[in-house]
């Protein structure tokens, strides 16, 4: 009887990934029919594109208008190297192959999010994916060709790869490499510093944070000096200049700047909120390091690395819808720890598409919004804030070390 209902769940196991795998086949055909019915452009992977042709032209990068948007450079240089890459294919080829390789990332990324929750069942990836293709952050990231994913897979894998007390030789690396290209994800090696700082002071032991943090600096600064070696005229250009005016990135309170600066310049209707964002920007940025060490500290990694993205997609000056792919960790991790109610209220802001019910456009009546108006165009940085705040109650970390057990886990790390 026993072997019977070993072989009866074998078999059920085994069916389960194949039905997973093929409802995942289902969703993403959809969805990348879907994208090709919207005649979507991909017109900021027409930019990367752009900017790996100037590169291999020699021409001025942060001078570059590319696409009939007359779009500028904004990411450091050692990203343009890396775009020289896109300059082989043709541009309708590369669409596709972009197209590809995000749906590929996105399986990645789930997976990660669900390893990093401490869940890695085949069939829950499939299935997660299968869903979380059609959140807006990633519809518009494969919409517009963006790296979003890229990005926060390298992140997650950097994360998960090399958890604390981990002596891993590449770890940083994926981490630094993440910020060369695009600076906010530069936070994370901020929380590692943090975190190793205050285990020292706690314990006298934070040397894995330290060393973790260590690893994402030399990284970074060696993408970083490539680029200076290879592109010494546009580092200094940026280095110097671009990296100072976000206003090269867009209009602040454009709807789909979800960051705290595009909420503030809605909500007190003008496009530079100044003093104002600043000191709320330092608060928020101390705030949420805070509470990411705290987990950090207490053994709850999946929460610590959730709070450092959400805060760095809040205090950046410009925070673009699709920027917030982060939407699919956080939701993995509200689910599996049980917080179901939040994390179907989470799943359904980020699948909403709520910040384009707004009026938006080049006449910029997002300086005119009612309260309504201002509501939805904050759901994200709203959600962002709700999830600090859940995250900083320690009865959202269920499952934790306390007492003497959590000094001896914070030890042992």
């Amino acid at each position: 009887m026993s072997a019977f209902v070993t072989l009866t769940a074998f078999s059920g196991a085994r069916c389960r990934v194949p039905v997973a795998a093929g409802a995942c086949l289902v969703s993403f055909t959809a969805f990348w029919l879907a994208q090709r019915a919207a005649h979507v452009s991909m017109i900021d992977l027409m930019v990367y594109r752009a900017e790996g042709a100037t590169v291999l032209a020699g021409g001025d990068l942060y001078a570059l208008r590319a696409t009939t948007a007359h779009l500028p450079t904004t990411y450091p240089p050692f990203a343009a190297l890396l775009f020289t890459a896109l300059t082989l294919p043709g541009a309708a080829v590369l669409r596709t192959l972009t197209t590809a390789g995000n749906l590929v990332l996105l399986l990645m990324f789930v997976r990660l999010s669900l390893r990093l929750a401490g869940h890695t069942r085949v069939e829950t990836v499939l299935w997660a994916a299968a869903a979380a293709v059609w959140c807006e952050p990633v519809w518009t990231t494969v919409r517009y060709g963006q790296v979003n994913l890229l990005l926060a897979t390298a992140v997650l894998w950097d994360l998960t790869r090399h958890p604390a007390g981990s002596r891993g030789r590449w770890a940083g690396t994926g981490l630094g490499v993440a910020a060369a290209v695009k600076l906010t994800p530069a936070l994370f090696p901020v929380f590692l510093l943090t975190a190793g700082v205050v285990a020292r002071l706690r314990s006298g032991d934070g040397d894995p944070w330290l060393r973790h943090a260590r690893g994402a600096a030399v990284a970074f600064a060696g993408a970083t000096l490539l680029a200076a070696a290879v592109l010494p005229y546009d580092s200094w250009r940026f280095w110097t200049d671009a990296v100072f005016r976000s206003d090269r990135v867009g209009r602040p309170e454009d709807t789909a700047n979800q960051a705290l600066r595009g909420a503030l310049a809605r909500l007190l209707h003008t496009p530079d909120p100044g003093a104002v964002w600043t000191a709320v920007a330092a608060v928020v940025t101390a705030v949420g390091l805070a509470v990411a060490v705290r987990a950090e500290l207490r053994g709850a990694r999946a929460w610590a690395v959730c709070a450092c993205a959400v805060t760095a997609l809040l205090v950046s000056p410009v925070s673009w819808t699709h920027h917030w792919v982060w939407c699919v960790p956080l939701v993995l991790l509200l689910w599996t720890r049980g917080h179901r109610t939040a994390a179907l209220g989470t799943a359904l802001v980020f699948c909403s598409y709520a910040p384009w019910w707004v009026p938006h456009g080049p006449a910029r009546p997002e300086l005119h919004q009612n309260g309504a108006q201002m509501a939805l165009s904050a759901l994200y940085a709203g959600a962002a804030a709700l999830f600090l705040a859940l995250a900083r109650t320690p009865t959202s970390l269920p499952g934790q070390p306390r007492g003497p057990a959590l000094r001896q886990a914070v030890t042992k790390e």
